[in-house]
């Protein structure tokens, strides 16, 4: 007998009552089994009776079978009543007056029922750009400035100019972690060291001493020098002022270009450029119907889900932290909004791929794995590791089910074409433009 109670949002109090009948024949056949095998003192193996058996084993064998009946008739009544549980269940037995009874509580949330709203009501911006020969320009000149010539100068140092220090700090005259180093070599204006730390030895020329006075921010990341004034000496070693480069052979070489020379280099930057572009204004619509999708189904979802999901983000944090003690696993809050968003946006494209019929394009599949394995040192084993892992391979094919419901999504809202450049999509440029 099975009767559900809805408690609060998406929860569930399922009652089952399961047959003594049904009970005492499974711990019958259970403990017909066991007697062919088990060994008690003053008979044979295999054949004490059963009556014996039973009252050696009874006990033990009771907590199997309601172990095992438990987890049948859970099944079986969450068939009967069509629910779909988001979580394991919390299961509480309760007392029946005959021995061979079973009864227990299964407390549990389900997933959350919504009717899907009409996709072609959506409306998308999708910005719309080429890649042109001045595009292809400035990467080139960003690539110069990401291999500068260097080359040791007189003058005192300024913006820009390669610097090699020692310096040493001191708080009320007593060094601190991280106050001290030699031989460092850093590019003022890079943002590598403190504004203030610059300005204390900006316009020193090799060889000289500066010393000054160092307030660290209050937001400081190491808490202990928050706040705190520190006392610095610093001495110039060297100083280097950076030339572009020539784009020659040599040049295109450091950038893996080993034939065909400048344009060769132009015309693997311009498909890379475009392979980018591309990607980010598949992000944009991607983004766009995203939050269409949050705010036309609005929906509660199971807390089980979200806490699993926020376990996922703190291991995820934990990982690149370079972490592995749990112990130091940082706050739930600060997840907690993510968390539902994920899990709000998973239910709903399941729904959208439920809807529409979507299976994982084995071509899509194989680029994306394709994409991972090759940022492993040997791809072929990565690509059969990966194929070996079940849940990685599922983990996979619905990232790419997740892109076919975007591109289904796309096909059917309303998407508006909006004409852009290369540099305002992807924010390329700018800076370059400022400077000059």
């Amino acid at each position: 007998m099975v009767s559900v109670e809805t408690l609060a949002g998406l929860e569930r109090r399922m009652q089952v009552s399961v047959p003594a009948t049904r009970v005492k024949q499974q711990m019958d056949a259970r403990l017909l089994k066991v007697s062919r095998t088990v060994r008690i003192k003053g008979f044979r193996p295999g054949k004490a009776p059963i009556h014996v058996v039973r009252k050696h084993y009874g006990g033990q064998v009771r907590e199997e079978v309601v172990s095992d009946l438990i987890r049948e008739t859970f099944a079986e009544a969450l068939r009967q009543e069509k629910l779909m549980p988001a979580g394991g269940p919390r299961i509480e037995p309760q007392q029946s007056g005959e021995p061979d009874d079973l009864r227990y509580v299964a407390t549990f949330e389900v997933y959350p029922q919504f009717a899907l709203q009409d996709v072609s009501a959506i409306r998308v911006s999708r910005p719309s750009a080429t890649v042109t020969d001045s595009d292809v320009d400035t990467m080139i000149e960003s690539l110069r400035a990401q291999r500068p010539d260097w080359t040791e100068v007189a003058r005192g140092c300024q913006d820009r100019d390669r610097v090699t220090l020692d310096f040493e700090g001191r708080i009320g005259g007593e060094g601190f972690d991280g106050g001290k180093s030699e031989n460092l070599t850093v590019v003022l204006g890079a943002g590598r060291l403190l504004p203030d730390f610059e300005a204390g030895i900006k316009g020193a020329a090799a060889g000289e001493t500066r010393e000054f006075d160092l307030r660290f921010p209050d937001e400081y990341q190491a808490k202990a020098l928050a706040g705190k004034t520190a006392r610095f000496s610093a001495v110039i070693r060297k100083v280097e002022e950076g030339r572009l480069p020539a784009v020659d052979d040599t040049f295109c070489e450091a950038f893996g270009v080993t034939e065909g020379g400048v344009e060769a280099l132009r015309a693997e930057v311009r498909a890379n450029m475009e392979r980018e572009l591309a990607q980010a204004v598949q992000a944009r619509v991607k983004g766009q119907i995203m939050e269409a999708l949050l705010a036309a189904n609005p929906i509660t979802v199971p807390n089980a889900l979200v806490e699993a999901e926020i376990r996922d983000m703190q291991m995820d944090m934990l990982r690149r932290m370079g972490a592995r003690d749990a112990r130091q696993l940082p706050p739930r809050g600060p997840f907690e909004q993510a968390a539902r968003r994920r899990v709000a946006l998973g239910l709903i494209l399941n729904e959208v791929i439920r809807q529409s019929g979507i299976q994982p394009d084995a071509a899509q599949v194989q680029a994306r794995l394709d994409e991972i394995a090759e940022g492993f040192e040997n791809p072929d084993e990565a690509r059969r590791q990966y194929l070996q892992n079940e849940a990685a391979t599922r983990q996979l094919q619905m990232s790419v089910m997740e892109d076919q419901a975007v591109a289904w999504i796309a096909g059917r809202a309303q998407v508006t074409d909006e004409p852009s450049t290369f540099k305002a999509i992807m924010n390329f440029g700018a800076e370059a433009a400022s400077e000059g």
